[in-house]
């Protein structure tokens, strides 16, 4: 907070003296155009980010070098292409898992902006330069656990990588290109992508081998949608009850939630066609929340219709802040 304090104190130094060196009479001392662009804030998002990074960075080592790599596991994606080439020709796995990641990063300039590319060249560089300089002692023989672990530090790693805005694989930048380019989902072109990598791991190595990187990055898989998502991923509710406003009440006051009123019409239901207005009630809460929601919702209209689905991110409005895991 202080640096860009410093940087501005710096250059009003520097204009007055260029003020009182000019003299009395003469044209005016030019202005020094250029201005601190970061604001505290964004400093301060800045270095949580970039710690993210430097955790994620460590986990993914951790669970790499660690776990898999020592017993010929592999994973999906880029880290899985460059485990399983490093194991097949015996190249270094740092210097393939940045020359793999290079034209990932190069569409994700183009597609995802010079902040992301610029963030994920430095998270991949970091993470080579772990893999190559940093040591870790293998922790378990057991081939159940070093699949279960490997893929759960490394999950984790990708996960805060992500939440600090950038990826360690680029594998989702390729997808989310091709589906721009063809009718498949990016989990359909990310699926098919794993499937030829687990598929040449099964040819190239072992049948057991496959089935065990496959179990790695199931755990990955979940480990970061844990980590991106968090335990209080939110559910969107709807509400249609004629004590709406009884709900609303209980919503706003005991459980201190936001609530969203649409003037709605019935239309067919359990008393056959009734056309008379009814208020809709809209409210965002958290996975661990619904149970209370609809003890409370209950109580008042145990005949009320209520609708819920997954809700995957929120801006702004009454909703809890989810917390960093």
């Amino acid at each position: 907070m202080l640096l860009p304090q410093l940087i501005i104190h710096h250059h009003a130094e520097r204009r007055r003296k260029s003020a009182r060196a000019t003299p009395h009479g003469g044209p005016p001392p030019k202005q020094w155009p250029w201005v601190f662009p970061f604001t505290p804030r964004q400093i301060r998002q800045l270095l949580v980010n970039l710690a993210f990074i430097a955790a994620g960075v460590l986990f993914a080592a951790l669970g790499l070098k660690g776990f898999l790599l020592p017993n010929g596991f592999i994973d999906g994606g880029v880290t899985g292409i460059s485990l399983l080439t490093s194991q097949v020709s015996g190249l270094s796995l740092s210097l393939l898992i940045v020359l793999i990641n290079l034209p990932f990063i190069v569409m994700g300039y183009f597609q995802l902006g010079r902040a992301f590319a610029l963030k994920t060249l430095l998270a991949i560089l970091a993470l080579a330069g772990v893999l190559l300089v940093v040591s870790f002692s293998t922790l378990t023989q057991d081939k159940l656990l070093i699949a279960v672990f490997g893929g759960f530090f490394l999950g984790a790693g990708i996960g805060l990588t992500v939440r600090g805005g950038a990826v360690l694989d680029g594998t989702e930048v390729l997808a989310l290109y091709l589906s721009k380019k063809s009718s498949l989902s990016i989990g359909d072109v990310v699926l098919l992508i794993n499937l030829v990598i687990f598929a040449a791991a099964a040819a190239l190595l072992s049948v057991e081998t496959a089935l065990y990187s496959i179990l790695a990055y199931l755990s990955a898989a979940k480990t970061i949608d844990f980590i991106i998502e968090g335990i209080e991923e939110y559910t969107g509710v709807t509400i249609i009850s004629t004590q709406s406003e009884r709900i609303r009440k209980m919503l706003t006051e005991k459980l201190g939630r936001g609530a969203t009123i649409y003037a709605g019409r019935r239309g067919f239901g359990s008393h056959g066609h009734a056309r008379e207005a009814i208020d809709i009630i809209f409210t965002v809460t958290t996975r661990l929340e619904v149970t209370s929601l609809k003890q409370e919702i209950d109580r008042i209209d145990p005949q009320a219709f209520v609708v819920m689905h997954s809700v995957r991110e929120t801006k702004g409005g009454l909703v809890k802040k989810r917390p960093l895991h």
